[in-house]
């Protein structure tokens, strides 16, 4: 029988006593999980784990690895970063096998980097693993390319809040408007009036194509179409709630040829045409 493995089991890292490794779980897809990943989830001790990982995930374990939530969810009690932080400090410390598993990837607006930086500081090794973000694997299940030579040469991803839970301050909306042809959100279903008002105010035109997502690639996946002026109403017309991803731009006009889910139920596409281009895509 063949190996399964593409590499040799000597080849894996081994993921030692008293390291932490911080490792993206991808965006919900158990399938979207990395070969690395998996490795550190056999290897672990300890699995610290964030909300957006889904059980199907964590089931794939060690069965002896101690299990830690960590889960942080707008508007609901949860653990701060600082003591996130400094518990995987103490359990390295304490000579564990520890893996730090966040939805998505560590370091597209999941604190990663605030992590590996208190670990190193308290001179804690680690390894990082990256993984699929939702902002494009999300919207790739939806669909929807996050670039398309047609539509856009640049994409701009943005967060819909700032360490106080506000809209960020510091995002110049004129700036990102004007420069980037596509805009993908993150985390920005709570603060959609301003995020849409400022976007407006910026020159964004109100027909603007927009997608929101909500639990991406898992069974529960809903996406709604919509445009930039009517997507507050429409958002709470659908009773739509977090975690989202936020796509603003004309390759939301994709999903219309691209929708591979409903494919799946024998639909055909809605427009195999939807830029109006009146010709089949030229080979690169």
């Amino acid at each position: 029988m063949t190996n399964p493995n593409p590499l040799p089991a000597s080849d894996w890292p081994e993921l030692l006593p008293g390291w932490v490794w911080l490792c993206g779980a991808g965006p919900g897809d158990p399938g979207l999980l990395t070969l690395h990943a998996l490795n550190a989830l056999r290897q672990a001790d300890v699995i610290v784990y964030d909300a957006l990982v889904g059980a199907e995930i964590l089931n794939w374990a060690n069965p002896e690895a101690e299990r830690i939530y960590a889960g942080k969810r707008g508007g609901k009690p949860s653990a701060k970063q600082r003591d996130i932080s400094l518990q995987l400090v103490d359990l390295a410390k304490a000579g564990k096998r520890v893996l730090r598993l966040k939805g998505g990837d560590p370091f597209v607006f999941g604190r990663g980097g605030e992590e590996g930086q208190t670990l190193v500081q308290n001179g804690i090794p680690i390894r990082i693993i990256p993984g699929i973000s939702a902002g494009i694997g999300g919207l790739a299940y939806a669909g929807i390319p996050v670039t398309h030579r047609d539509v856009n040469q640049s994409v701009t991803f943005v967060t819909g809040h700032d360490q106080s839970g506000e809209t960020p301050s510091s995002l110049n909306w004129q700036a990102i408007s004007e420069g980037s042809q596509v805009l993908v959100i993150y985390m920005g279903i709570k603060h959609i009036r301003p995020i849409t008002q400022a976007l407006l105010d910026a020159g964004r035109p109100g027909e603007e194509p927009v997608a929101v997502v909500t639990d991406a690639t898992t069974s529960d996946q809903r996406v709604l179409e919509s445009t930039l002026g009517q997507l507050e109403a429409d958002l709470q017309a659908a009773g739509m709630s977090p975690p989202a991803i936020i796509c603003v731009g004309r390759s939301v006009l994709m999903r219309q040829a691209l929708d591979w889910l409903t494919m799946l139920d024998g639909t055909p596409p809605r427009n195999t045409d939807p830029l109006g281009r009146g010709r089949p895509a030229e080979a690169s």
